[in-house]
Order: structure tokens, then sequence, then C-alpha cells
């Protein structure tokens, strides 16, 4: 390897956070052609985890730093949420049998690339594709040491989280979730709500804020979020609250 092309490696070495995934589509727009990736590659720099995809020799890459390259490096709206987001931020409680499953979220149709499915990471992952939300509506950097990852605030990854399947979702860990909910920002609530999707999902939201007594659901206008028409059924033989026209588990009625 010439002079040159070390000197070049090391500059993207110390320039790119250790423990995340160099897809090669990225290096060939920094000035790295792929000539000079598989350059790197014989010379034991880079080593190939997948077709475009790199990591560091000796680095020891997990699912999060492969999801830094692709919201960094490829610039998909993709990130983690629902109970995953909460966990990471510790408000959930306990973690439910099958729930310690990274959570993604992407808009209807993202796919994610081949090297990124065919890799057993050190965490099973689920991407959930909804349009929910708009993609990049009140998320947050989460840090992990050596780089950030774009993950939901509380009350977004709380909505996506109401609005997962039941096998996912824990009414009574969302409870618990909310109640501890204390400091919102009713401004990005009322956001969240005027934009999110679904109907039950609000209704769901707004009920379990109210029952916990928030300061910050006072200062929401519910007037001016879309709550539908008709009834929603959370759950089967459960109880029926008025208000928001949704049945939902005694134990959280009460």
């Amino acid at each position: 390897m010439s002079t040159k092309s070390a000197s070049k490696i090391n500059r993207l070495l110390q320039n790119v956070p250790k423990g995340v995934v160099l897809q090669s589509s990225w290096l060939l727009k920094q000035g790295y052609s792929h000539d000079l990736q598989q350059s790197y590659l014989k010379s034991n720099w880079l080593v190939s985890i997948g077709t475009g995809a790199y990591k560091r020799a000796g680095d020891d890459v997990t699912v999060f730093g492969a999801l830094y390259a692709l919201q960094h490096q490829a610039e998909k709206k993709i990130h983690i949420g629902g109970l995953s987001s909460l966990s990471l931020q510790g408000l959930s409680h306990y973690v439910a049998m099958g729930n310690d499953i990274l959570h993604l979220f992407a808009n209807p149709g993202f796919k994610l690339p081949k090297w990124f499915i065919q890799n057993q990471w050190n965490r099973k992952y689920m991407l959930k594709t909804t349009n929910l939300l708009p993609p990049d509506l009140s998320l947050i950097k989460y840090d992990f040491g050596a780089f950030q990852v774009k993950i939901s605030s509380p009350a977004r990854a709380m909505m996506e989280y109401l609005d997962s399947a039941p096998e996912v979702l824990d009414l009574e860990e969302a409870w618990l979730i909310m109640e501890s909910m204390n400091n919102l920002p009713p401004a990005q609530v009322q956001e969240l709500l005027e934009h999110n999707q679904s109907i039950k999902t609000k209704r769901l939201f707004l009920f379990l804020a109210e029952k916990a007594e928030h300061a910050w659901f006072k200062k929401l206008n519910i007037a001016q979020i879309d709550m539908g028409s008709g009834k929603r059924s959370i759950v089967k033989n459960g109880v029926f609250i008025k208000k928001y026209q949704i049945t939902v588990p005694e134990i959280i009625a009460q």
C-alpha cells in the first residue's frame, strides 16, 4: 500500500467512530474508490461484513453501530422507538417475555439492506414500518459512548408503544410508564397528538394521561386533536370508558 493510501485510511479511522459499520457507498462519496476499499481489505484495515459494508479490523460492531450507519451515512429515516426507546431512557418498569427485542421504526416501503439482515447482531430486532407519525418528529439523540443514534422522545415512544400489536403491548406496563411521565412538554405532546394517525392510540394515550393526573395534560388543547368517531376496543371483555369511547382492561380502568 502506498504512503498516500495509508495516510488516507488513517484519516478515515480517526474521523469515524469506533464500533460502527462503514458502508461502501458512503466511502465512495468520501473519496475512497472501490479499488482503494479493496486495497484496505487486502491490507487488513477493513473487514467485509456483507455486500457493500465493512467494519474496522478488530472492531466489535453491534446493532447500534449498524443503525448508526443507516442514519448517518445512508441518511435513512429509521430509529429506535416504542418500548426499546422507553427502556433506554429508564422509563420501562420491566421487560416482559420477548420484549428484549430491539424495536426499530421506519416509514412504509423502507427495507433494510442485505448486509444488515444477514448479520447476527448482539441483539434481536424487529422492524415496524408505519405512518403513525412523521419520521423526524420528536426524535432525540442517544449516546452509546463513541457515537449517537436517533431514538424516539419519551412522548413519541409511548405513542409507538401504545400502537404496538397485542403481543408487544402490555397495558399494565403502559400504565406504569405513563404514571412516571410527569415532565412531558405539553407543546411537544400536542404536536404529536395532532400528527398521530391512529385514533385508538390517541384516545388511549389521553385516557392514561388524564388518569395519571399529570399537570401537562391540563395544558393540552383536546379540541385541536382529531379524535375520530365510533367506539374502539383495546381489549375484549374489558371496561368501556365513555369519555374516550374505548374498552380497556379492568385493572387500568379503576
